[in-house]
């Protein structure tokens, strides 16, 4: 089965849920509705992203499982950075890196080339101390932008969208909650789910209301 079978999402037909976990078992799910002829337009999101995934619904449900996208393996992905790392010829670890241009005002490189192990060394440890520093706005910010696709997709049309997405990208849950609350149910929930991560505690950040999927 493809790796890309077990990718978390959810498939919609129109404002109704229809199935929510594996990609794989999701399918399987929405081939039927679609063979016993959708009264709406079928989407399918990824959970993580917010992103719709294409399936093919032109095969039987076997097939339809089978022929779903295939994602990079771990080997795969460890063999393409072997041979980069190999390319570029002997004197460069297999660290899979890249050379990019870096436009620095000449105090910095200085200031870089003082540093033990020189300006890439420093460089890679700024950026990792920095990933670390700012994680939790990351992961904020993430789960706002994979909120906002899927509202965006499904809901845009939806009464009082605009102050949704406000209340989501200011980090007020109690207000995002509020203003979905007359939403349809299924989107209203997996759209709280979605964006549970989106609220700093700072912010007044409220438990997720529970939502049970099938």
């Amino acid at each position: 089965m493809p790796a890309h079978a077990q990718t978390d999402c959810a498939a919609f037909e129109g404002f109704c849920l229809i199935a929510s976990g594996t990609l794989s078992s999701v399918a399987a799910k929405t081939k039927k509705v679609i063979d016993r002829g959708e009264r709406a337009p079928i989407l399918i999101f990824d959970s993580a992203t917010g992103e719709q995934i294409e399936v093919d619904f032109r095969r039987e449900v076997s097939d339809v499982v089978k022929s779903l996208p295939e994602a990079p393996s771990t080997a795969a992905v460890a063999e393409n950075v072997e041979v980069s790392a190999a390319a570029r010829g002997p004197g460069r670890p297999k660290l899979g890196v890249e050379a990019h241009e870096v436009t620095l005002l000449p105090k910095h490189w200085e200031w870089l080339r003082r540093q033990s192990g020189g300006a890439s060394v420093a460089l890679r440890k700024l950026v990792n101390e920095a990933s670390r520093a700012n994680e939790g706005k990351d992961r904020i910010r993430a789960a706002q932008e994979a909120t906002y696709r899927f509202l965006s997709s499904i809901g845009g049309n939806l009464s009082g969208f605009e102050e949704v997405t406000r209340a989501l990208f200011a980090g007020d849950q109690a207000r995002f909650h509020e203003l979905t609350e007359s939403w349809p149910k299924d989107i209203r929930n997996y759209g709280r789910q979605m964006a549970a991560a989106a609220f700093p505690v700072e912010h007044g950040n409220i438990e997720a209301a529970a939502v049970s999927l099938p």
